[in-house]
């Protein structure tokens, strides 16, 4: 991947590799607070995830390895390390899948069996097949993303995508059209 010619080098660009940018309004607000962070006219380099068929993405989040659903049970093994939580990560299995409507695949802890879960006094009931939402992670279209990012205060520049169209990356510019906002102030 090339950064396309003409780019000032000398202006400070963001930079945030991930592909996990959440859903639309926390993304339209984490991308408000870039925005504010950088000058007009400075950059912003940000990977997103795109969408893809609904197979697919099920299959990345519910990997023959095991890999995602060891991350998403490891939550059950912090709560009992850090907050000396009685509670069995075998007592749940992962789940993930593909939230169509919202665009988003939604990571779940699923009780194997009717539990109870005891946190600083107060008690928690699972019944059998009850879930725990642990996460999303939204999925994309360039327009859309682009779009997001032009209501967030930027304009984007340039985008490149894998051959397969699974990922992007954006430059992004921030752009002057929009108020900033700091403490529901307008500067």
């Amino acid at each position: 991947m090339v950064l396309p010619e003409g780019l000032d080098y000398e202006q400070p660009v963001g930079f945030f590799p991930g592909s996990s940018i959440g859903n639309s309004q926390a993304a339209e607000d984490f991308l408000r607070g870039l925005r504010f962070l950088l000058p007009i006219g400075n950059g912003l380099l940000i990977g997103v995830d795109l969408l893809k068929d609904k197979a697919t993405l099920e299959a990345a989040y519910n990997d023959a390895a095991g890999v995602t659903a060891a991350f998403n049970l490891n939550l059950l093994d912090r709560l009992r390390e850090e907050l000396t939580i009685a509670i069995d990560p075998g007592h749940f299995a992962h789940r993930a899948f593909f939230n169509e409507a919202q665009s988003r695949i939604e990571m779940h802890l699923v009780s194997r069996l009717p539990q109870v879960v005891t946190i600083e006094g107060k008690r928690f009931r699972f019944l059998k097949g009850e879930t725990i939402h642990t996460e999303n992670s939204y999925k994309y279209t360039v327009e859309g993303f682009q779009a997001l990012a032009d209501r967030a205060g930027f304009e984007a520049i340039s985008c490149w995508t894998d051959t397969q169209g699974l990922f992007s990356v954006h430059y992004l510019a921030s752009h002057a059209s929009l108020p900033v906002r700091r403490c529901g102030l307008t500067l």
